[in-house]
């Protein structure tokens, strides 16, 4: 796994150049972009939701776009549009800015339900398909999504399918007091970060062809199909752990145990993916919507009581 942790520590080295204290932040960007999933960071203003994803991106070399959504934003608008060129008396497609490797996507709730689900063919089948014509999008590509959890005015909530698109959803979260003092050292002493190294696209290609190496046991698979059954048998949840994010959790944790160096999978990566991975996908009765971070608190609980494999498997051997 030589490759997937040289990926990691180029990454995540220069994310903690500009922001304090978010390791496993950088670390769950770096796990996404190997599984070729799509990432959703939800938190209030201030916390460094768009500088990470900024600082991410630059990290790569690989193309990086921006859209800022407002309520007035049409799909068009990020997936392009086809215009009439009067001079050669014929349609030209021009691209939207969805045609990139790393794509942030900024206040994804202040995009209108038509224009979130422009997003959705894009995420899902890495294509976009304009008035009968389809046009595939470069490899890789990723989507980072900001959205500000507390202010609700202006803003539409992303529906079930559109956050099933999203392989991991996370949030920063306030630093500690110490590093809240390193912030402002940093800040005070105009310390930016410059002079970062970045990663070139066959490392990324070549980090993620060591990923299909990774094995996983059979108790493995079914501790797995046992924590997400689990989700599915709760009274106050309507829908469950799907098929897709169980695979969902095994791509995610076959992806953590590489960033460790390792090619086989722990318990501990399954414990560590699920709740990114499966708390934003479950969904709640009425009476229980939105009374706190239910969705982790519950997988917190499931992993809690789910039982671990023995100890005593070698689970590296194949």
């Amino acid at each position: 796994m030589e490759k997937v942790k040289r990926l990691k520590e180029t990454v995540c080295g220069n994310i903690a150049r500009v922001i304090v204290g978010k390791e496993r932040v950088a670390e769950l960007a770096v796990i996404c972009l190997l599984c070729g999933g799509h990432m959703l960071i939800d938190d209030v203003p201030g916390t460094g939701k768009t500088v990470l994803a900024k600082t991410f991106a630059s990290s790569l070399s690989l193309g990086f776009k921006r859209v800022q959504c407002v309520p007035d934003m049409l799909p068009s608008d990020i997936t392009g549009v086809n215009l009439f060129d009067m001079k050669q008396n014929e349609f030209r497609f021009i691209k939207g800015p969805v045609f990139t490797n790393i794509l942030l996507v900024d206040e994804i709730n202040r995009a209108m339900p038509k224009t979130q689900s422009g997003l959705l063919e894009c995420m899902e089948e890495h294509q976009v398909s304009v008035d009968g014509m389809t046009f595939e999008l470069p490899e890789p590509f990723m989507v980072i999504a900001t959205q500000n959890p507390v202010e609700t005015k202006g803003t539409f909530d992303l529906p079930e399918a559109q956050l099933d698109r999203f392989l991991i959803k996370t949030d920063m979260g306030y630093p500690s007091h110490e590093e809240s003092i390193e912030i402002l050292r940093r800040k005070l002493e105009g310390i930016s970060g410059a002079g970062a190294t970045r990663a070139e696209p066959e490392l990324v290609k070549s980090a993620r062809e060591e990923l299909e190496s990774v094995y996983v046991h059979k108790d493995l698979m079914s501790y797995a199909a046992s924590i997400c059954e689990a989700t599915r048998r709760e009274k106050n949840v309507v829908l469950g752990a799907s098929p897709r994010a169980m695979i969902a959790l095994l791509r995610v944790a076959r992806a953590k145990a590489a960033v460790e160096g390792r090619d086989y999978v722990l318990p501990d990566d399954i414990k560590y993916a699920s709740i990114p991975v499966l708390a934003h996908r479950l969904v709640f009765q009425n009476s229980f919507y939105r009374r706190g971070d239910l969705g982790s608190e519950l997988i917190a609980r499931i992993i809690e009581t789910t039982p671990v494999p023995s100890e005593s498997i070698d689970f590296s051997r194949r």
